[in-house]
């Protein structure tokens, strides 16, 4: 059976907020999932997983050096996520914060991996965002998301 990952960093508890939501989306789409802070997943075990999702807030305009770092070590792994499917999400202080070149940033780095990546053609193209707080808006960005890479999960790895 298939296994995903939700994986993010957080100061402020927006980010976790919307790795919950999607983690708990993809469980109720028969996904099962595991919720893991960055600093409590060693960057080996992602290969256990088909669908990995990497959350981070917006610093600077991308992502927080917890995750890039993580990235980073993620390079011992090259050419063992290629066909697993990727996801990211961000979350900023302000509207013009930075969260698209946040998530363009992490899926670049998933996509060098060989990693498929899914875009939205309704509400947050690229992966879910949060600015400021995690209101109504954000919740609906993040589960449909999780029902979007549910359904490519399934679609390219049937039970």
């Amino acid at each position: 059976m298939s296994r995903a990952l939700v994986l993010y960093y957080t100061r402020t508890g927006i980010t976790e907020k919307m790795a919950q939501t999607i983690a708990g989306t993809l469980n109720q789409e028969g996904v099962p999932t595991d919720l893991v802070d960055v600093s409590q997943f060693q960057v080996d075990d992602l290969i256990k997983y088909d669908l990995i999702v990497i959350g981070s807030p917006t610093y600077y305009g991308t992502m927080a050096a917890e995750i890039k770092e993580f990235l980073d070590e993620s390079i011992k792994l090259h050419g063992d996520l290629n066909g697993k499917i990727g996801g990211a999400f961000s979350s900023s202080a302000n509207r013009a914060g930075g969260n698209e070149t946040t998530i363009w940033s992490i899926l670049s780095a998933l996509l060098i991996h060989g990693m498929v990546i899914k875009g939205i053609s309704e509400g947050s193209h690229y992966g879910p965002v949060a600015v400021g707080t995690f209101d109504e808006e954000a919740q609906e960005d993040c589960r449909l998301y999780a029902q979007e890479l549910a359904k490519l999960l399934k679609s390219l790895k049937p039970a």
